[in-house]
């Protein structure tokens, strides 16, 4: 039975559609700037540029994703005020604030809820149990506090409904379901569609944790953790590294291509700031690539030219399965056996948790750093291990 918060969220969505239709007939432009809002700050954000987050009064929050999405955030304790009309709201959606019963399709945000001890607020998500990497919320997922409804692209929607949801947050994966996101939003839940995976720096995905923070109340624990990274990131030792060593990071899909990241992506980034060079820098990327993924497919004989001779090679299990040991590599294909990192035995193996666990953007580059120095081993090491 939906409760009669949903019901008053639903009403109130009618009557701001029925509101914004009117005064589009009268030439208004539908933007906070056109209303002569009540601005009274911003949040400071160093690194993320795919959102920004405007303050106003009466406790209302303005949040700007991407290519010109809004979400305004009103506290969920308090009337709707006065000035929020339809010329303000413009094409908005409205959250009430602290979300308490989130549905989470966007999997890389729930470890940064996660991080801020969140997840009481989170009960549901379209990532299943065996594919969750982190061992907490695998745990929540089996043991179904966490309810698993379906993948992003199919969804239950009576559990949506009969779970009282108040927020739905999505990935841009479902551009590709556009029709879902309509079904939820007809539901009276709101629909954010999240762009962390658009930062090519590592610190920007990561400085969405205040985002969520802001989602759910939970600011000060999000602003603390973030602090805390970027002094572990700030306090890398690069300088130790007398020599920037190559670094080729890479997998071998089942056609037998390889798929390297894209020069300037956020993966590259880590390796930079780590103190090491991406050995793929001046890979070309063709028309046929210049999408927003930040991975491309080569053939082996081009990944075998650029990278022979990387001082160290990575291999990202995280896509493509696992690597036990250097047999395993050579078994990809037996050119490896001519890179230098093999000779050398400097071939690492990411762990699966690294795309999953946006938290660990410090940690990767901290252990990134301590492998291009000249680490013997991984002892310590969460997110690579060294291949034997």
């Amino acid at each position: 039975m939906i409760s009669m918060k949903t019901r008053k969220a639903v009403a109130f969505l009618i009557t701001v559609l029925i509101t914004v239709l009117a005064l589009s007939g009268c030439g208004n432009s539908g933007t906070a700037e056109s209303a002569n809002a009540h601005k009274t700050g911003s949040m400071k954000l160093d690194y993320a540029t795919q959102f920004s987050v405007d303050y106003y009064e009466n406790d209302v929050t303005l949040i700007k994703i991407g290519d010109g999405l809004e979400y305004w955030l009103v506290p969920s304790d308090s009337d709707m005020p006065g000035w929020l009309n339809g010329e303000m709201l413009g094409d908005g959606t409205v959250i009430s604030r602290p979300a308490s019963k989130i549905y989470m399709a966007a999997s890389s945000g729930l470890d940064l809820i996660n991080a801020m001890d969140g997840l009481d607020a989170v009960k549901m998500t379209s990532t299943k149990a065996s594919d969750w990497a982190i061992p907490e919320i695998r745990e929540l997922v089996e043991s179904d506090t966490i309810h698993y409804v379906g993948k992003y692209s199919a969804p239950d929607f009576e559990t949506l409904v009969t779970e009282e949801i108040d927020l739905a947050v999505e990935s841009t994966m479902i551009y590709h379901s556009p029709q879902i996101k309509e079904q939820i939003e007809e539901l009276g839940i709101p629909v954010l569609v999240e762009r962390s995976s658009y930062e090519n720096d590592p610190l920007g995905r990561l400085e969405w944790i205040k985002l969520y923070g802001l989602l759910l109340g939970h600011e000060s624990e999000a602003d603390a953790y973030f602090d805390n990274a970027v002094s572990l990131v700030k306090g890398v030792d690069t300088d130790s590294i007398s020599k920037k060593p190559s670094v080729a990071f890479f997998s071998v899909n089942s056609n037998g291509s390889v798929v390297v990241r894209k020069p300037g992506d956020y993966v590259t980034r880590m390796i930079e700031m780590a103190g090491g060079e991406y050995a793929l820098d001046a890979i070309e990327v063709g028309e046929e690539d210049d999408n927003a993924l930040s991975t491309m497919n080569i053939q082996m004989e081009a990944f075998y030219e650029m990278a022979v001779d990387s001082d160290i090679i990575i291999y990202n299990s995280a896509i493509e399965s696992g690597l036990n040991n250097m047999d395993d590599l050579i078994d990809l294909s037996p050119q490896f056996e001519d890179f230098k990192a093999v000779k050398s035995g400097d071939v690492w193996c990411t762990n699966k948790s690294m795309f999953q666990k946006t938290t660990g953007a410090a940690g990767m580059i901290v252990e990134m750093n301590r492998i291009f120095a000249g680490a013997e081993d991984d002892e310590g090491m969460e997110y690579f291990h060294k291949l034997k």
